[in-house]
């Protein structure tokens, strides 16, 4: 194998595939990259068995080939170059890199030993717009768990109902669900968080479109010249829709950004009592307060003006609050509540397309 190819494309694309090598399994290989000639391109991809990624970039090729190296050394060392071309030739098993003022070999391993990137045949496919797409990941993707004991949690839930694709994810003590788009497909596909997160991560702000391929086992994304490969989490989701009611008897209307200043400074006292403030909303004061306690540093009482219909008293989590209100884009949120030991319902009184679930705290 013989190319050149310019530092700042093998620059990105080794920055787009390396974090999936893994270094911690078994099998030595997954630690390295793969560089393939396919298609008249230079293929540069990685995997962990869990996940794979691939990104395809131009190249002028001589010679056809393939090698895998150690992925950490070749990001590190093709990143450390000056911008410029860059020529690889594969010798005796040795990748060697050659630039106008450097020259240098990495001990590879043959492509032979490396695992069949996964393909998908026969399959469903759909085609998500690039903004709505990153929109909903942003949304949703921070409300799923970390806790491989219960693994469907850890997903999120892509789906359809009524006409309309929703993603959804959960850790049990709260919730988002975010409306994609309208979709005819029946979609029910329950795929890895940490997996999209890396979707997240190579979607640019000029990505128009992302292509989803998918059947029993996997799904693919395709964005751009980048590919991911996942397994698809077995499992049926909790039928999470038995947690939202049909009616509130209070709502809430307010700034988002007052109800961010409040419950931020009630935080810092609610440490003690890991996160836990008191929300009190008041029909005849027209304001919601947030109180905290905490018995070796003292209390405090924030309050901030707000539209309300109803009285309720609600304890949670304040970092559960904040990190809702920081997935809302609109001015004004919409608090909604039935009783103190039911699900707290945070909405755009504006936009009706996202929601958010903070479960109460018992106390």
């Amino acid at each position: 194998m013989k190319l050149t190819v310019t530092q700042e494309n093998l620059s990105r694309a080794l920055a787009t595939v390396s974090r999936i090598a893994s270094s911690r399994g078994s099998l030595p290989i997954l630690s390295n990259v793969l560089l393939k000639i396919e298609n008249n391109q230079l293929l540069v991809a990685a995997t962990n068995l869990d996940v794979a990624i691939s990104e395809t970039i131009g190249a002028k090729i001589k010679t056809e080939g393939s090698i895998t190296v150690p992925a950490r050394l070749m990001q590190d060392y093709v990143s450390s170059l000056p911008s410029g071309t860059l020529t690889l030739e594969v010798v005796d098993s040795k990748l060697k890199l050659t630039t106008e003022h450097h020259s240098s070999s990495i001990n590879g391993t043959p492509a032979d030993d490396f695992p069949v990137m996964p393909t998908i045949e026969n399959g469903n496919s759909l085609q998500i717009p690039g903004a709505d797409l990153k929109s909903a990941l942003q949304q949703v993707l921070f409300s799923a768990s970390n806790d491989d004991a219960r693994p469907v949690l850890t997903g999120l839930y892509l789906h359809t109902l009524n006409g309309k694709l929703y993603a959804v994810a959960t850790d049990s003590y709260r919730l988002a669900e975010k409306v994609i788009g309208a979709e005819e497909k029946d979609v029910n596909l329950l795929l890895p968080a940490s997996s999209l997160q890396d979707v997240l991560r190579v979607m640019r702000d000029d990505t128009t479109s992302v292509g989803v391929q998918y059947d029993e086992q996997q799904a693919r994304f395709s964005v751009g010249s980048v590919e991911l490969v996942t397994r698809l989490i077995e499992g049926k989701y909790p039928d999470y829709r038995k947690l939202l009611p049909q009616s509130y008897a209070t709502t809430v209307v307010l700034k988002r950004t007052d109800l961010q200043e409040i419950t931020k400074v009630s935080s810092l006292f609610a440490r003690e009592a890991a996160g836990g403030v008191t929300v009190t909303m008041s029909e005849e004061k027209k304001e919601v307060s947030i109180r905290s306690i905490a018995s070796q540093v003292g209390e405090n009482n924030a309050v901030a003006e707000a539209e309300i219909t109803g009285d309720a008293v609600i304890t949670m989590n304040s970092r559960y609050i904040l990190d809702a209100l920081s997935a809302f884009e609109g001015e004004k949120i919409q608090i909604n509540v039935n009783g103190k030991l039911d699900p707290c319902v945070l909405t755009d009184p504006e936009n009706d397309n996202y929601l958010h679930v903070v479960m109460p705290v018992k106390s």
